[in-house]
């Protein structure tokens, strides 16, 4: 009977996400001929051939496949042994590492952090700003043990990743940047059509970025792009500079500067939806569980603070 090292499966999982030996190797912190002589190990083990070269590259074959679909299964299993075992043992003690991008930092991670320190001043939490794909990528390595992550449009369950469990925390709605001078930064109503002629500014690349120009299209009219911002900070800067107008999450409001109106917009505004994700079974655990209910509950608060601020913001 064959003997599962998981250590082996998690090495053929990340081959099968990075496709070189070169970049699972940098990723697991092994040197390349460590990661293939586990791959050789564990194709020996099972008594098949796990890879087949393609090039400079290697493919896995058909048996890796149903080799990966099976290792998942028993990677849920392990992180449901681990939490009901924390169970057992009460989850008054432990350690949850948390990631997340910049602007879920200060607005959901930190307050969330700060609730536990007083209800559970023996869980110890760590925390690393990183963005995703590579958060994601560190949470099913086991590096990180919850994700807070966003998306343009509400989740479906058919699109969901099974080897993650996903927790819904609030929308996160667009508000527009204005320099204080601007013609609509005091009109009652403002209209993102209203901003057709306007130069703007938008997130460097990536789903902010998409989720303007989307918006705009929707609204009746193609954005002049004028400038490619990636920081929140450094782009209400450049519109309180009149270099251009944007728009900006309401998470960021705690970085508004000086020069700058933030406006809402009449009707259905642009908005993100944040979520928080753990490995598929470990969301059981008492120590995960107690950080998911204090980001939802941080997330909650904040969703009630955006709707008091209501169109007129």
């Amino acid at each position: 009977m064959w003997d599962p090292d998981l250590r082996k499966l998690r090495v053929l999982r990340e081959l099968d996400e990075r496709g070189t030996v070169a970049a699972v190797a940098a990723a697991l912190h092994l040197a390349p001929s460590a990661v293939s002589q586990q791959l050789t190990a564990l194709g020996r083990e099972l008594g098949v051939r796990l890879t087949e070269p393609v090039g400079r590259r290697l493919r896995l074959t058909s048996a890796a496949r149903i080799v990966l679909r099976h290792a998942e299964a028993l990677f849920r299993e392990v992180e449901l042994l681990e939490a009901e075992l924390a169970a057992h043992q009460g989850g008054e003690l432990g350690e949850v590492a948390v990631a997340g991008f910049a602007t879920t930092l200060s607005a959901l991670i930190l307050p969330a952090v700060a609730r536990l320190r007083e209800t559970r001043p023996g869980l110890r939490t760590t925390l690393a700003e990183v963005d995703p794909p590579e958060s994601f990528a560190m949470l099913l390595r086991g590096e990180t043990d919850v994700v807070i992550s966003a998306e343009a449009s509400p989740p479906h369950a058919s699109a969901e990743d099974p080897r993650l469990h996903r927790v819904p925390l609030c929308a996160d709605r667009f508000d527009v940047a204005l320099p204080v001078g601007h013609r609509l930064a005091g009109a009652p109503l403002l209209r993102l059509a209203d901003l057709a002629e306007e130069k703007w500014i938008f997130a460097a690349t990536g789903m902010c970025h998409d989720i303007g120009v989307i918006a705009c299209t929707a609204a009746g009219f193609t954005p002049r792009s004028a400038h490619a911002i990636g920081d929140w900070a450094a782009t209400l800067s450049a519109v309180g500079l009149g270099l251009g107008v944007s728009l900006v999450p309401r998470l960021t409001r705690p970085a508004a500067q000086p020069g700058v109106v933030l406006r809402a917009l009449a009707g259905e505004a642009p908005r993100r939806y944040l979520f928080a994700a753990v490995r598929a079974g470990s969301q059981g655990a008492p120590d995960v569980a107690v950080v998911l209910e204090a980001l939802r509950s941080v997330a909650a608060a904040v969703a009630a603070e955006s709707r008091l601020l209501g169109d007129a913001a």
